[in-house]
């Protein structure tokens, strides 16, 4: 190891336990240490390798070059004064494609929750684009307590990943990227870039322009170095030339100011707003302030705020570094004061949770930890909002995919655009969940919260809460995705068990609204779903969609509606789709909620309760849909796309053949499309197996265990659709896909899927053909 190498590492360790003004000392401390050593071995072994056993370095990352997409960020400032990025093969890969609802609005007038991501460096998991392979790979769903998301690195320029600008924006929330000078290094950048008025504006202009056309909605600066004083009026001119820009470009972006350098120049965290700090938040949308209050700055920093009060963001590190209340398991104590003092709230690194292994697994310690924040903090987004409304409780990792609960992939994957809305229940209280008997009757229901076949809760109402769950959990096939949610127990006969999913603000306007939902269960066990409406001049109104009629829930609810049975023909066996419809005009739907319980022959009177009664429990609630027509997406034929092909690369060896490609599409019209997500398939097709025009391609198959971001190495499946990929915006890269012997061509399809989780058959879907002889 060379002592270059030596001081990130040492400071990398250090940065769990200190603060960071120690860390800058140390920093310079040990870097007066090792450059003379690093100078002395570069004269003593000139071209020698650290480790001259090592296997040699791979090839420098060429952007310009076609490769499996990947986020990645700007080093230099002479890459982000060229615009470089705008010219990489990456680039129209890393565009974000939903935007924020609603667009263009600005942050509400209360206290906020601002979440600065910091894991483990960044571009860990989440720089593959179009998927990674690690089902365990670190993601947030807690997107209803965030008003705002800031993507963080230790790099210049931090582009946000287009997955979590993808979901973030899908439940509310406003992304950020960051701006950072730090070290020496940074000191250097900050001489270049206030060198004049006029090359503060060039950058800041810079920056505005590659949040726009990523599509994430502004920029935390945090200028981590000493500034020469004479400097500073250019610094100003930089915080407020990009904040101007950015709300020119953008209404409703923000651009908020890290508490770091001052007025003065100097490296000086100030730990809460102050004439210091207060010309850098005057000029921009708020400040992020240093973690290492004490516990009457929130309230004066809110008198010097004055009126904007909600634009202080009072930081607190998530390791506990020096951090008031001491973050990690008690980081709502810092919250408590902070929401007390009215002001806003900044949680730094809470991938605490998975960069140190917090027991007994990320996802249970992850749902524990976010309890905490909403216990404290309060619930800040709600949905459904508008329509349509989609959730199959995707939380954007698992070990398989399903389509109308067929399998069509089993791997482990992640990635976060996947995320569909995300249920807003405590899984850690058991006062979360409305236990109900009609009998007074014991109720035992153990309720699973489950990402493809990861259970990560188990928990008994009116029982102690158990921690080691491993033997009791099951492996479900999703309905759509990769994720479900899971009910197993033990459950009475007229017992049900209630959790809420969401809590909503949507206004029931006008025509029918269609609620739809899948079940796959065993026994009696059956699902319903409890919906809450409100009215200024009707009041509350509580309604259940059920199966069957149920004479049991008719005093607990208003009204029992009876849903209808939908049948597909490509639909798994074991699963029922229900539907229903509801005309509330003039009421606002607040709650929605499974209803767990068994199914019993109808009956009006009580029937006595018995030990008999008692009945194993097994259900799972597949997907919600919420819309204003019944009518399924109209798609385009696939003669209104044009296909193509770029960058095709062929390679391989004696007996057996890769390709790699760039394939895009569009409506031949010109119209932008609005579909979400792309599935992408391919068919291997022999000379005799080339299917005739108007032939059905039939069931799809399941892609091989190592079938993964456009790669394929099964030699099984000439003739079916192959599973490889999905894409959100008009254009996928397959890399390396493996092509059978005797293989005569190739058919990529691409499988165009709409908001509410519907999909275009794949006969009638656009497809590029690819000629595989002769290459």
């Amino acid at each position: 190891m060379s002592p270059k190498s030596i001081v990130p590492l040492v400071l990398q360790f250090l940065r769990l336990l200190i603060t960071r003004k120690t860390l800058v000392s140390i920093h310079r401390f040990l870097s007066s240490i090792f450059e003379p050593v690093k100078k002395l071995i570069g004269i003593i072994m000139p071209n020698q390798s650290d480790d001259q056993n090592s296997d040699p370095p791979p090839p420098p990352f060429d952007p310009y070059k076609p490769s499996v997409p990947i986020s990645y960020p700007i080093n230099t400032l002479e890459e982000l004064d060229s615009a470089s990025y705008f010219t990489s093969f990456h680039y129209p890969f890393n565009k974000s494609t939903v935007p924020l609802r609603p667009p263009n609005s600005a942050l509400p007038p209360r206290p906020r929750l601002l979440v600065c991501h910091d894991m483990q460096g960044g571009y860990v998991d989440d720089k593959w684009v179009q998927s990674g392979d690690n089902s365990g790979a670190y993601a947030i769903w807690h997107w209803y307590l965030i008003d705002v998301f800031v993507y963080f690195s230790h790099k210049l320029v931090t582009l946000p990943p287009p997955c979590w600008t993808n979901t973030a924006h899908r439940h509310g929330v406003k992304v950020l990227g960051t701006f950072i000078t730090e070290w020496d290094e940074g000191k250097a950048i900050c001489k270049e870039l206030l060198s004049t008025e006029e090359s503060a504006h060039k950058y800041a202009e810079r920056l505005a322009e590659l949040a726009v056309a990523l599509g994430f909605d502004g920029w935390l600066l945090n200028m981590e170095v000493q500034v020469d004083v004479g400097q500073i009026p250019n610094l100003k001119e930089f915080v407020s030339h990009l904040t101007q820009t950015m709300h020119s470009l953008l209404p409703g972006s923000l651009v908020i100011w890290y508490d770091s350098v001052t007025i003065d120049g100097d490296l000086n965290w100030q730990n809460r707003l102050n004439e210091k700090n207060k010309p850098f938040f005057d000029i921009s949308d708020g400040i992020f302030i240093n973690y290492t209050w004490k516990e009457d700055y929130p309230k004066l920093s809110a008198t010097v705020a004055g009126d904007r009060k909600f634009d202080v963001y009072m930081g607190i590190d998530v390791f506990g570094r020096g951090t008031y209340g001491g973050g990690q398991w008690t980081t709502n104590v810092a919250l408590d004061v902070i929401k007390k003092d009215d002001v806003s709230a900044a949680l730094f690194a809470p991938g605490w949770i998975y960069e140190t292994k917090q027991p007994p697994d990320f996802q249970t310690a992850q749902n524990r930890w976010w309890d905490l924040v909403e216990k404290s903090w309060g619930i800040v987004q709600n949905y459904p909002k508008v329509l349509p409304f989609y959730s199959n409780f995707d939380q954007g990792h698992g070990n398989h995919i399903s389509i109308n609960g067929r399998q069509i992939l089993s791997t482990q994957w992640n990635n976060i655009s996947s995320q569909t809305f995300q249920v807003a229940t405590s899984w850690t209280y058991l006062d979360s969940f409305n236990c109900h008997s009609l009998f007074d009757v014991t109720l035992k229901l153990y309720i699973y919260r489950k990402n493809v076949n990861a259970f990560t809760f188990l928990f008994q109402p009116f029982l102690k809460y158990v921690d080691n769950f491993s033997s009791n959990t099951i492996d479900e096939a999703s309905f759509s995705g990769g994720g479900n949610l899971t009910f197993k127990g033990t459950l009475e006969a007229n017992a049900y068990v209630s959790t809420r999913l969401f809590l909503g603000e949507l206004v029931m306007v006008g025509l029918p609204v269609h609620f739809m939902y899948s079940v796959k269960s065993e026994g009696n066990s059956q699902v319903g779903l409890s919906l809450e409406f409100s009215s200024e001049m009707e009041g509350k109104k509580k309604l259940l969609i059920a199966s069957h009629r149920l004479n049991q829930f008719l005093r607990k609810f208003d009204e029992v509606i009876v849903a209808r049975q939908l049948t597909k023909s490509d639909m798994a066996s074991g699963w029922a789709v229900q539907e229903s419809s509801i005309s509330l005009d003039g009421y606002t739907l607040t709650e929605i909620a499974a209803v767990c319980y068994r199914q019993q022959p109808e009956s009006t009177e009580p029937r006595s309760i018995n030990n008999q009664d008692q009945a194993a429990y097994f259900a799972v609630l597949g997907h919600i849909r919420i819309s204003a027509s019944v009518e399924n997406t109209v798609f385009p034929p696939s003669t209104s796309w044009i296909v193509e092909s770029q960058d095709v690369k062929w390679g391989g060896s004696e007996g057996s053949k890769t390709v790699s490609l760039k394939i895009s599409w569009k409506l031949k019209d010109g119209k932008n499309t609005l579909f979400p997500r792309y599935n992408i398939y391919v068919e291997k097709l022999t000379k005799q197996e080339v299917r005739p025009l108007g032939r059905k391609l039939g069931n799809l198959s399941l892609a091989p265990s190592y079938a993964l971001n456009g790669k394929s190495m099964n030699s099984e499946t000439e003739g079916e659709g192959e599973y490889i990929g999905a894409a959100q915006i008009e254009s996928f890269y397959v890399s390396n896909l493996i092509i059978p012997f005797a293989t005569s061509s190739l058919k990529y399809i691409i499988q165009p899927c709409d908001s509410s989780g519907a999909s275009q058959d794949v006969d009638d879907a656009p497809f590029l053909p690819l000629n595989v002889e002769g290459q």
